[in-house]
């Protein structure tokens, strides 16, 4: 019986310690294409609820109208809904773009005019 027990106790720690084992994160990866007839000159990411905009992802590059790049978002969190917000050329028709998808299923997102 009490090595019944010793077993139980035994099977229910390594219960408890598989639970409080934090799941690794992984990298979010999409394609971002710019389907308006502006550059797109920033481009800005984080995620929902967290109240500042993180580093622009372009750094010096830019995004010519027709163009794509691959996206990846490696910043260690396990969330899925990201906040996006896009700027394009001083001089552009287009005004300052946001918008809020679910990055883990998107394979893929088009900015449009």
């Amino acid at each position: 019986m009490k090595s019944k027990l010793s077993g139980l106790i035994a099977l229910a720690a390594a219960i408890v310690t598989a639970s409080a084992v934090p799941s690794h994160a992984e990298d979010l990866k999409f394609q971002l294409t710019n389907g308006t007839n502006s550059v797109l000159t920033r481009f800005y990411s984080s995620p929902t609820g967290v109240d500042n905009w993180e580093e622009d992802v372009f750094g010096e590059n830019v995004l010519d109208p027709g163009e794509s790049v691959n996206i990846t978002i490696a910043d260690g969190r396990t969330v899925c809904k990201y906040d996006m917000r896009f700027e394009f050329e001083e001089g552009s028709d287009l005004d300052t773009t946001e918008d809020t998808q679910d990055l883990c299923e998107l394979g893929s997102y088009t900015i449009h005019e």
